[in-house]
């Protein structure tokens, strides 16, 4: 026999386990199914960055309430979730890179971010060991920052049970059957539930074939790394736009370093192997863009799973299929959507609606022109 919920969420990353908790907290008993343990995807290999730089309304607005969430987790959950806001800083080496930043930053001040265009000098003094040859200015925005993911997903897991909700681990979903309510079925268990929420990362376009829905919904590799701890000497994100740049933070809770890069051409797939090519690239990118940095030793790299979508913006909302949501295609910015799209994709499912304006990730809409900040 099926056990019963108000709502199946397949996916134990930040948007299943976010989208669960606002839920929970709409008083709807909930249940997660996670294919493995909570984290083990996307979300437990990024980097931890949380940026509102963007260029369309909906990632701006989402990614301003998602910072306004995360400034309170801590308190909200009881226990550090190590945020920080150390800012992100966008390095521009070309004047086509710096107009595309001026104009972004228009569109995103037109909204009430705090962002400007700074000189190199400028730069130099938000990062002392900046290499400012080449550079012509920055956009920097001091509200960005840094979360530990884990902790992240470990607090919203644990207030999803306190509201008598349920996590399921090791529990793949291999089928769901509408039929009124969806009979959504593991290799172990069945659940029923009036609805199911779709936040399968890199499995979610196969999640959707099982109702009947295709979705442009496809992963592809990215690598990065962590250093050994280095005393602290730099607070945000920089993030260097060059064809062959990187993007790297230092971790305000233990002064790691950790970054990766945008491989080129794109490694589609959910290949999760590491390469001796990315490590030796990826020191040399980041030596280029602070000298200071070639003296620290790396403890370790991995990969990850960017689930994109053809225009770069997350897919979320409604589908075709009645009661049947998607939260999918992050495009590599899970983590940093995660509180706000999970709070909002809530508010759609008790209310038809969000206080937040997502419409732009409308899953049915003609996919155009590639987020300018990818």
């Amino acid at each position: 026999m099926a056990r019963r919920f108000d709502a199946a969420i397949i996916g134990g990353g930040i948007i299943g386990v976010a989208t669960g908790y606002y839920l929970s907290q709409e008083k709807l008993k909930v249940v997660l199914l996670e294919r493995k343990f909570l984290c083990s995807g996307s979300t437990g290999r990024c980097i931890g960055g949380i940026r509102q730089q963007f260029t369309t309304k909906s990632s701006i607005k989402v990614a301003m309430e998602s910072v306004k969430i995360f400034e309170h987790l801590s308190e909200e959950f009881g226990f550090d979730v190590e945020w920080h806001q150390g800012g992100y800083l966008f390095l521009a080496h070309s004047e086509d890179k710096e107009d595309a930043y001026k104009k972004a930053i228009e569109i995103q001040r037109g909204y009430g971010l705090d962002v400007s265009y700074i000189s190199p000098e400028e730069a130099r003094d938000v990062v002392p060991s900046l290499n400012t040859d080449g550079l012509l200015g920055a956009a920097y925005c001091p509200t960005d920052g840094q979360a530990n993911p884990f902790l992240v997903v470990d607090g919203y897991a644990r207030g999803i049970r306190e509201n008598r909700g349920e996590i399921v681990t090791f529990a793949e979903v291999v089928g769901i059957k509408p039929n009124g309510n969806f009979l959504v079925k593991t290799r172990d268990e069945q659940y029923e539930a009036p609805v199911v929420i779709n936040a399968a990362g890199p499995w979610a376009a196969e999640v959707c074939r099982m109702v009947g829905i295709d979705i442009p919904a496809e992963p592809d590799r990215h690598e990065a790394l962590i250093t050994e701890r280095y005393p602290k000497f730099m607070e945000p994100m920089v993030v260097d736009y060059r064809a062959d740049g990187c993007y790297f933070q230092q971790l305000h809770s233990t002064g790691q370093l950790i970054g990766c890069y945008t491989p080129d051409p794109k490694v589609s797939g959910k290949d999760l192997s590491s390469t001796s090519e990315f490590l030796r690239e990826m020191g040399k990118r980041m030596v280029r863009v602070i000298p200071a940095t070639g003296d620290i030793r790396v403890l370790r790299q991995w990969s990850g799973s960017y689930t994109m979508s053809p225009d770069g913006s997350p897919i979320v909302g409604p589908t075709d299929i009645d009661r049947f949501y998607v939260a999918v295609a992050m495009s590599g910015h899970g983590f940093m959507f995660g509180p706000g799209i999970g709070r909002s994709l809530a508010e759609v499912v008790v209310n038809n609606r969000s206080s937040i304006d997502i419409s732009e990730f409308d899953p049915a809409r003609q996919f155009g022109e590639l987020e300018a900040l990818k």
